[in-house]
């Protein structure tokens, strides 16, 4: 079966001391536990197609009632960072417009918002365009975080030099490179927002990016910020293909589509290896957690992943 979700931490952690406690959680293992047993534990938080959702929705909202909120999400990861040790907080785009947050302030609050949550890294979502380059080029300042991206080129545009195409993080001697890609924007976005913005093929750029990576960098963990869209009905590249043609990639974070995934989904790539597909919806009603856990020597892995509803005073998967 080509799709399916995530189910090897069983015959990973059979394995483990953890084995005669019985299958836990990932999130119920103490660090001190894995201490023990040679073992790292990564865990990975993403949001995606945020769009200026600085409030929670209210309460009486038909569809997302008090559903979401930056001071609620905030404490959301604030929380599992005091719980984990090794945590990364990544963007798949579209962090602007959508409130009047956006229109009053063009992408200021958000940005710095973002930069007090501690994000690590965001890719470019078709409307982080829609006050033009020279907008995206005002606020760039206000994230102490890079934008990643690997298939747009703005070299003859603002933009040039504003963005960077990977980057590396390293935990616990565990290698975790993530690079991003965009949608086409011709058709999408009007012109004059994107200039003389070259968009090269993603599935071209991942395979470089991955490739890169994996064999010259030596990375334990590849991740993919994507702002392609989860899945069409028609041949439009999109993170399942994505998935599908790759090589080196371990895990796909999604955005565009506003697709909420409970959990991520797994797919076979081109070397029939298990590369997972995540989004979390749209408007930070969610927030994503991905946590793999490593072997020190072999960096053999497992990995489990789910949604965190933003709530009022709760969380709930």
């Amino acid at each position: 079966m080509e799709e399916s979700s995530i189910s090897n931490r069983r015959d990973f952690l059979k394995k483990t001391a953890f084995a005669g406690a019985g299958i836990l959680a990932f999130n119920a293992i103490p660090n001190e536990a894995l201490a023990k047993t040679e073992m790292v534990k990564i865990t990975i938080l993403h949001t995606n197609d945020v769009h200026s959702h600085i409030d929670p929705f209210p309460d009486n909202d038909p569809k997302y009632a008090g559903l979401g909120g930056v001071l609620r999400r905030a404490a959301v990861i604030k929380k599992i960072r005091n719980e984990e040790k090794n945590v990364l907080l990544l963007d798949a785009g579209d962090v602007f417009q959508g409130t009047p947050y956006f229109n009053m302030y063009g992408g200021e609050l958000e940005l710095k918002l973002m930069s007090m949550m501690q994000y690590d890294a965001s890719t470019i979502g078709n409307h982080d365009f829609d006050n033009g380059l020279e907008g995206l080029v005002k606020q760039l300042p206000n994230a102490n975080f890079p934008f990643i991206s690997a298939n747009y080129d703005f070299t003859d545009t603002p933009m040039a030099g504003k963005t960077i195409p990977h980057k590396i993080f390293i935990k616990e001697g565990i290698k975790i490179g993530v690079f991003g890609v965009g949608i086409e924007l011709d058709g999408l976005v009007d012109k004059k927002n994107y200039g003389n913005t070259r968009y090269a093929d993603p599935l071209i750029k991942a395979a470089e990016a991955s490739h890169f990576l994996k064999f010259e960098q030596k990375c334990d963990l590849i991740i993919c910020l994507s702002h392609l869209g989860y899945k069409y009905e028609n041949k439009k590249i999109s993170d399942v293909i994505l998935a599908k043609e790759s090589k080196n990639i371990d895990i796909i974070l999604g955005a565009h589509t506003h697709t909420f995934l409970d959990t991520p989904i797994s797919y076979k790539n081109s070397d029939e290896k298990e590369v997972l597909v995540a989004q979390v919806g749209w408007a930070g009603i969610r927030l994503g957690r991905v946590d793999y856990i490593f072997e020190k020597k072999s960096k053999k892995k497992a990995v489990e992943g789910y949604s965190i509803k933003i709530l009022n005073k709760s969380i709930a998967i």
